[in-house]
């Protein structure tokens, strides 16, 4: 007589992972989510290796979760998925502060981010 378990969060034919806190701001980290948003799941993970922005290693590892949480805990086809959904949002941010001159200080503020991915099984009929 436990508790119940918590409804699906996405369709029947996809799979979910979430990075909460990313180091990094959300606009730098939404410039790489554009890169692989409708990509095949292969290919994706092959633009985030070899691309050049920092935040991309991140992004790899969410990646590389939503895949493994499909063929693990959903037995969807891998070769078959497509990177349906990669939403970016603000997480926390750290205020913390410097020395200036003349005995003064400033604030720096060091945030994080949210990175969503759903991955969705593809069929080619669909296509």
């Amino acid at each position: 007589m436990g508790k119940q378990s918590a409804p699906r969060r996405v369709g029947e034919r996809e799979a979910l992972a979430v990075g909460n806190s990313i180091r990094g701001s959300a606009q730098k980290l939404n410039l790489v989510a554009q890169l692989i948003r409708g990509k095949k799941a292969e290919e994706a993970m092959n633009i985030l290796s070899f691309s050049k922005k920092a935040m991309a290693v991140d992004a790899r590892k969410v990646l590389a979760s939503a895949i493994a949480n499909a063929e693990n805990n959903h037995n969807l086809d891998v070769d078959a998925l497509v990177v349906s959904e990669a939403s970016v949002g603000k997480s926390i941010t750290m205020k913390r502060f410097t020395t200036r001159a003349r005995g003064r200080s400033s604030r720096i503020l060091k945030p994080f981010s949210r990175l969503r991915i759903v991955v969705r099984e593809h069929d080619e009929e669909e296509a």
